[in-house]
């Protein structure tokens, strides 16, 4: 594939393989050996008829076998899971950042954790259909299943998605707002503020795997959320210097540095029309290994 071709299939790709596997090291990997199967082919003299389709279906079907090994390991995870954070941007003024924010709720890390109810088919039929928009005959052509059945898939998919999903109907500059008010709020310490942002039924998932102090179960509910951001307040860890705006997974957020420069956790901030509605915190160090470094671009 040409080079302008291939970047943007590319990035197609790990939009697709992110979204499946949750891991942004996986998902480079998944890719990576997509276009390496296919350069094989081509060598051994096979005829590839459309390379941007063959690679679609090797990404998809290597994605499902790489999320159904994983799914024994995440139901031994220690407290909640969250996916492997993209910090894709500096959350300043410009509109970049607001183009980065509208990558919207299909990125989310609350929404990624919706995904992970699903079967790794079903999750694989939602995200070609609903997220890149793919007809039927081409899903039942990358997951090999007829299309009535790949209708049936999303049906379930989509049914158990839409009961849950975080609602962000708030516009980028509203999200970016209310962001700066959250962080504002933690820096001086403000507790009854901070409330004042809360949705009635927020909600907030903190990811550290074992390793470092976070949440076992999720918690919901203004009053319970408001006490949970207070402690963290209180122990010094949305306060300070090393609290740096970001847009993660394409949502408001932070990057939380140590004070050698090292990542100790990424916030992302879900905003509705009533305000914040979810809260991710991911703290797990494995999974903050790549924060800071470049990721492709991502559909």
């Amino acid at each position: 594939m040409e080079g302008t071709v291939a970047t943007a299939e590319r990035s197609r790709l790990f939009g697709v393989a992110y979204r499946m596997v949750g891991s942004a090291a996986e998902a480079e990997d998944i890719v990576q050996d997509a276009f390496l199967r296919l350069h094989r082919a081509e060598r051994a003299g096979t005829v590839v008829e459309s390379p941007a389709a063959y690679l679609r279906v090797v990404t998809t079907r290597l994605s499902i076998d790489r999320l159904r090994s994983a799914r024994h390991r995440r139901e031994r995870y220690v407290g909640p899971w969250l996916a492997e954070p993209l910090v894709t941007a500096s959350a300043g003024t410009t509109d970049d950042v607001a183009r980065a924010l509208e990558l919207t709720e299909s990125l989310s890390l609350a929404f990624l954790v919706l995904l992970e109810a699903l079967t790794p088919l079903e999750r694989a039929v939602f995200v070609l259909r609903e997220v890149f928009g793919c007809g039927y005959d081409e899903i039942a052509r990358i997951v090999g299943h007829s299309e009535d059945s790949c209708r049936q898939l999303n049906s379930r998919a989509h049914r158990h998605v839409e009961a849950r999903r975080p609602r962000y109907a708030a516009p980028p500059e509203r999200r970016r707002e209310v962001a700066h008010w959250f962080f504002e709020a933690c820096q001086s310490g403000d507790v009854e503020r901070l409330g004042r942002l809360l949705a009635d039924e927020v909600t907030v998932r903190s990811d550290g795997g074992g390793q470092v102090r976070a949440l076992r179960k999720p918690i919901a509910g203004r009053d319970r959320v408001r006490r949970f951001l207070t402690g963290l307040v209180q122990r010094g860890f949305l306060v300070g210097p090393g609290v740096r705006p970001a847009v993660v997974n394409g949502q408001p957020g932070a990057l939380i540095l140590h004070g050698d420069g090292r990542p100790r956790g990424v916030v992302a901030i879900g905003v509705g029309d009533d305000g914040i509605v979810d809260l991710s915190f991911v703290v797990n160090p494995d999974k903050l290994a790549r924060v800071g470094t470049d990721v492709p671009g991502v559909s």
